[in-house]
C-alpha cells in the first residue's frame, strides 16, 4: 500500500515535502518488499498474492494523516515479530525493518506538522 500511495503521492501532491515523502515510501517499501520475497523464496513460503488496498487521493493532509496511523500500526506489528519471532532470518528482518519504519514515522509527523 505504502508503495502504491507513494507514487499517488510523487504525482498528486501539492506540497513538495509530501512528495518527498511519497519518493521515499516507494523507495524502502519497494526494498523491503524485495527482501520479504527473497527471504520466502529462500524458504520456500509462497506470500500471498493480495492486491494493495489503495484510498483515492483527496489531498496532501489526508495522506499523511494515513501514513501516520499506518506507520504507528506497522511499527508496533514489526516489534512484535523481532521480539517474538523464532526464525533469525524473519526476525533481523522485522529488526532492521522497524528501525526504517520508526524513521518513517518521524519524518511522517513531521511533515504532518507541516500541513494546514
Amino acid at each position: 500500500m505504502e508503495v502504491a500511495m507513494g507514487k499517488m503521492a510523487e504525482e498528486k501532491a501539492q506540497s513538495e515535502d509530501v512528495k518527498s515523502f511519497g519518493k521515499r515510501m516507494v523507495a524502502d517499501h519497494g526494498k523491503a518488499n524485495d527482501e520479504l520475497k527473497k527471504i520466502a523464496a529462500d524458504k520456500n513460503v509462497k506470500l500471498p498474492a493480495k492486491e494493495p488496498k489503495t484510498m483515492s487521493w483527496t489531498s496532501d493532509k489526508a495522506y499523511m494523516d494515513n501514513m501516520v496511523k499506518d506507520h504507528e500500526k506497522d511499527l508496533a506489528e514489526f516489534q512484535q515479530a523481532a521480539s517474538s519471532a523464532t526464525d533469525p532470518d524473519i526476525k533481523k528482518f522485522a529488526e532492521d525493518t522497524s528501525k526504517v519504519i520508526q524513521e518513517h514515522l518521524d519524518l511522517a509527523k513531521q511533515t504532518q506538522a507541516k500541513l494546514k
